[in-house]
């Protein structure tokens, strides 16, 4: 072959070769799970037979409605918190204060603690004989311990998950956020001083469209996170308060039935691909509108 030719085919052969490792390991260890977890999810585990089965058992389980229902109960109120104090201290930040590196790295710490670790932090602080009720009792605040465990006290058990998943997980949320915050010119801001907007004003018509993109994105991040919450129940209410990845836990691991789990996994996927799209929609930056 005339080596000019040759160089050629090696010029434009090389772009896809470049990429072949990327391509194979996403077809290896993303594209046949997804496969094999959509062929589980619709094969009937006893007959092999093709169809609605394993959702047919989800339909008649009381525990996926409640899975459901928890799910989606703890990230409408999880996630409006973390994006409210994500939204806060990035605007406090911006304010240059003496202190303010230091708020900046207190409040990332609980991004280096895992939610195994977490949740069990908070399981002994929030037990009976926990560091909170023993200040409280110290206090003389209270006259007996809180039962913040148990299933008589699921109400206070939903509140120890919250305040797990708020304290562990707001720092992702701020990241993403606080990085958005520093895209914002201040030549805006001025400009904003200049023909008298009020705090209110400069945050609806400056910050907040400027910061769209960021919030976007990590709503979408936190979404699938909190579709996917699993560790932190788990530790602190078991199947008390159950969540889909936890029943996908549960009938994989517990019962022995990878058809039923491929159902919840693939339920879990189609939501938040859902909730994704919609984000993406309703935080669409005003330039790519219309």
């Amino acid at each position: 072959m005339d080596p000019r030719k040759k160089a050629l085919l090696f010029r434009r052969l090389t772009p896809y070769l470049l990429l072949l490792p990327t391509a194979v390991y996403m077809l290896v260890f993303v594209g046949y799970p997804i496969a094999e977890t959509v062929r589980l999810a619709f094969t009937d585990p006893d007959t092999g037979a093709i169809g609605l089965f394993n959702y047919e058992v989800l339909a008649q389980d009381f525990h996926f409605w409640e899975a459901l229902r928890y799910t989606f109960l703890l990230a409408g109120v999880i996630i409006p918190i973390q994006v409210a104090l994500a939204l806060g201290v990035s605007i406090l930040l911006m304010r240059k204060f003496k202190g303010s590196g230091a708020v900046l790295y207190t409040f990332l710490i609980p991004l280096t603690i895992s939610d195994v670790a977490a949740a069990l932090i908070w399981y002994n602080i929030l037990t009976d004989s926990g560091f909170l009720n023993r200040l409280l009792l110290n206090l003389g605040l209270i006259t007996r311990p809180l039962h913040f465990f148990g299933y008589q006290y699921r109400d206070m058990e939903f509140l120890a998950i919250v305040t797990t998943e708020v304290w562990r997980a707001t720092a992702i949320v701020f990241v993403i956020v606080f990085a958005g915050f520093q895209m914002i010119g201040k030549d805006y801001l001025e400009a904003a001083d200049v023909f008298g907007a009020s705090q209110w004003e400069k945050f609806r018509y400056v910050i907040f469209p400027m910061v769209k993109p960021s919030l976007q994105t990590a709503l979408i991040i936190r979404t699938l996170f909190a579709m996917q919450v699993f560790a932190v129940v788990w530790i602190l209410a078991g199947r008390d308060i159950p969540v889909l990845a936890g029943e996908t836990y549960y009938w994989q691991v517990e019962l022995k039935n990878p058809n039923v789990a491929a159902a919840y996994a693939l339920i879990i996927a189609v939501i938040s691909l859902a909730l994704g799209f919609l984000y993406l929609k309703l935080f669409k930056p005003k330039y790519l509108e219309g």
